[in-house]
């Protein structure tokens, strides 16, 4: 029996790599420090899984932005728009600018669009492709470090590759007139060169991911899977391949997957409990199992008991040298080390005798398989019993339960939950009140956490520093960006949200049912680390959250000025949430204490409240036939949050970086009077959702990328509101951001609001 890996975290325990890749950016460290940093940080993950006694270890994990982008880089699929830069740039500035846009020298050049990947909260850059789309390999990246590992003393080093097919799905057509899948011939030519490379190496382990395995597949793409790999079986030699599925059940597809020749395919056991026993009918006998056991998404410490049972009931149908034991996928969506967190008054050590991190989760992979020994030493005994301790504490623990909860749960399904009048009798109230012009401009919500503003943050934090002084800091940032907005000339302000360290943890401070790490980073895309807080127990409001800071911006100006808040879903799914109940009820209990909070700034005369559901699309499932279970919740979590507001109270919500067009009934029934969303990289093409379905509420599209340094100028911005208008009607129709700007600096932000607030005063002379 052995173990394995699948991925491991990389931006650093310490967030190294992101500190790093930030100060190259900015100018401060030279090209070859960053890649140094890049390699530090390698060779410690592989030292870590070494330590953890992990049989295969996995190289080309590792990724300077997003693995995907890695594959495009890697196989020269780089966008027509971007080839002027070819030649012009290093392989690593070339490889930045398809991440986050290029503007200098003369050229001015968007990003590729990013989305997110699969249902977590981690993005990708989406690959764009051709009708006439070549291929060509322009790096070692995989061998190079494939023989960095070996020289770093791991055995046996485990290539990880986005299988091919995978891949292609990921992608996005750019052109009319062919199918992407139309690629796959040419994209298999490179595939086996990369292939055969390795294979000459000595290389005795890779591992293809091919999540799209666990999606609904069409018949073409399933023979694309077929195909695929018969054809790259010749270069397979020696290599034995790992078929990595996760985040869900392939036994829709286990058909394709029987007959593909792999050595070993790999099952996320906590994303498909019931799995194991249909595969243990048809697995063919040249197969070994991948079992992923330890939950890679979430923090909460394995029950060996119920893993050791899993793998006794496949250790006899299939005996244990065609056994693997894993993560359920790669670790890259989980904090670095447990014992980082040495804050007992933020983590409780009874919270956290209940927690695993990567650092840990390697260390119960290797356990399991100690513990499925025929002889198991007195220490994996002594551990597998305080297992079974911290588990049975924590179905006891009386912090977890709040009756008083469960009981406003039970009376708000006796409850309607709908607003009392249509949009189209609100819209009219509530334009009658407010009297903003056409294309009003608006933000998102956040303006730049500058460098001060962490500093002082961190002082308060420390105690080096009072909370007086630091409110007034803030009151003081916050005034003067209501100064800055009104001088730009925005129509509905937001306050910056100064005081919030980020969008979910804040609300989580101040929520009861959650406990935070100090050091829990997360990456969700290229430099931008998460710190999840996590759900513990039931949630409830201590008190409110946001309305001193709501009402002091709104005493600054005779603007409006948005409250804003952060949604239920959202603070689901970009949280480590319980999973001793289910998520659905979670959701409920957030979404009353956000209704909570919504009543109090409407009392207040706080009428323009926006709440955030960025992550309402990422939370789907895999799967459509659970599709409909999961909106109905989800639409009803955000009806809770506005239950019983007035009609002209305007009610806001922000989506991004996600296809609509599968959800778009859903969000239609959310009823919210206007919504935003991210559309500017996609170049409005997101809006066709909302046309064809003749969405009647009021859409705020992106016309401005927040997530890269560029700034758009008045005409391309003029441009994406015309293309809008093609789309929606211009009544309807709101001019703003794709996202919140607080990871901007003030003086591309500051050019950006201005240039999209001329573009809107330009239309409203054109369509008026």
């Amino acid at each position: 029996m052995l173990t394995q890996n699948l991925g491991y975290p990389r931006i650093g325990a310490n967030r190294e790599l992101k500190k790093a890749c930030e100060k190259y950016w900015a100018g401060k460290i030279s090209e070859k420090q960053l890649i140094e940093a890049g390699k530090a940080e390698r060779q410690k993950n592989w030292k870590v899984q070494k330590s953890a006694g992990i049989d295969i270890i996995p190289c080309n994990d590792f990724s300077f932005y997003d693995q995907v982008q890695d594959m495009t880089f890697m196989l020269g699929a780089i966008p027509n728009r971007f080839k002027p830069l070819v030649g012009k740039l290093s392989e690593t500035d070339l490889y930045f600018a398809l991440c986050r846009g290029y503007q200098t020298d003369g050229h001015d050049i968007i990003a590729m669009e990013m989305t997110k990947w699969f249902d977590t909260n981690y993005h990708y850059l989406v690959p764009e492709f051709d009708k006439n789309q070549t291929f060509t390999l322009n790096s070692n990246k995989v061998t190079g470090e494939y023989m960095e590992a070996l020289a770093a003393g791991v055995h046996n080093p485990k290539p990880v590759l986005i299988g091919p097919v995978t891949y292609l799905l990921l992608g996005k057509e750019k052109s009319e007139g062919f199918d992407k899948l139309d690629l796959l011939d040419t994209l298999l030519e490179e595939y086996i060169v990369v292939l055969k490379k390795l294979e000459v190496l000595g290389c005795k382990w890779i591992q293809l991911d091919e999540p799209c395995l666990v999606t609904d597949l069409t018949i073409r793409q399933r023979e694309a899977y077929t195909k695929a790999y018969r054809k790259m079986n010749s270069a397979f030699g020696k290599m034995k391949v790992v078929l990595a599925t996760y985040y869900g059940n392939p036994m829709d597809n286990i058909s394709v997957i029987h007959d593909l020749p792999v050595d070993c395919l790999h099952l996320d056991i906590t994303r498909c409990h019931g799995c194991i026993n249909e595969i243990l009918n048809i697995v063919p006998k040249h197969l070994s199992l991948s079992l992923g056991l330890v939950d890679g998404r979430n923090i909460w410490k394995n029950n060996l008991g119920q893993s050791l049972d899993i793998i006794s009931k496949v250790k006899f149908k299939i005996g244990e040298q065609r056994i693997i034991i894993a993560p359920s996928c790669s670790l890259l969506h989980i904090p670095y080390d447990l014992d980082m967190e040495t804050d007992e008054k933020s983590l409780p050590v009874e919270f956290k005798q209940w927690m695993s991190f990567a650092k840990q989760k390697l260390a119960e992979v290797s356990l399991l398989k100690e513990l499925s020994k025929e002889e198991v030493s007195e220490q994996a005994q002594n551990q597998l019993l305080l297992n079974k301790q911290a588990i049975i504490s924590r179905t006891t623990a009386e912090r977890i339960h709040n009756a008083a909860v469960e009981k406003r749960l039970a009376y708000i399904d006796k409850t309607s939950i709908q607003r009392d009048s249509s949009f189209s009798q609100r819209s009219k109230l509530q334009h009658g009140k407010f009297k903003l012009p056409l294309f009003p401009t608006t933000t998102i919500g956040s303006f730049p956490q500058t460098t001060e503003i962490r500093r002082k943050r961190k002082q308060f934090k420390n105690g080096t520093i009072t909370l007086a002084e630091y409110e007034l800091f803030l009151k003081e940032e916050t005034k003067k960006t209501i100064e800055i907005q009104e001088q730009i000339g925005l129509d509905v302000l937001v306050h910056g949200e100064f005081e919030r360290n980020d969008m979910v943890e804040y609300f989580g401070e101040q929520l009861d049912g959650f406990v935070f790490t100090r050091n829990g980073w997360v990456q969700s895309y290229g430099s931008r680390g998460v710190k999840p807080p996590v759900i513990i127990g039931d949630v409830s409001r201590k008190g409110p959250m946001t309305l001193s800071w709501s009402q002091y911006a709104q005493s600054l100006t005779t603007k409006k000025v948005k409250g804003m808040l952060t949604g239920p879903i959202t603070i689901l799914q970009w949280s480590f949430v319980r999973d001793d109940q289910p998520r659905e009820t979670t959701a409920m209990q957030i979404a009353l204490a956000i209704r909570d909070e919504v009543l109090d700034l409407e009392q207040a005369g706080i009428d323009i409240i926006q709440i955030d559901e960025p992550a309402i699309r990422e939370g789907l499932p895999l799967r459509k036939s659970e599709w409909d279970n999961y909106l109905e919740w989800a639409v009803k979590a955000f009806r809770i949050c506005c239950m019983g507001i007035q009609d002209t109270t305007q009610l806001h919500t922000h989506m991004c970086y996600a296809e609509f067009n599968d959800i778009i009934e859903a969000i239609a029934a959310m009823d919210a009077d206007v919504i935003t969303i991210e559309t500017s990289r996609s170049q409005m093409e997101l809006l066709e959702a909302f046309t064809n379905f003749n969405y009647p509420n009021q859409i705020g599209p992106g016309v401005y990328d927040i997530h890269s340094p560029r700034v758009p100028d008045v005409l391309e911005m003029e441009g994406l509101i015309e293309k809008a208008i093609q789309f929606i009607p211009k009544e309807n129709l709101w001019i703003n951001p794709d996202c919140g700007l607080k990871t901007r600096g003030w003086a591309e932000v500051k050019q950006a609001l201005e240039n999209m607030v001329k573009a809107s005063v330009h239309l409203r002379e054109k369509h008026s």
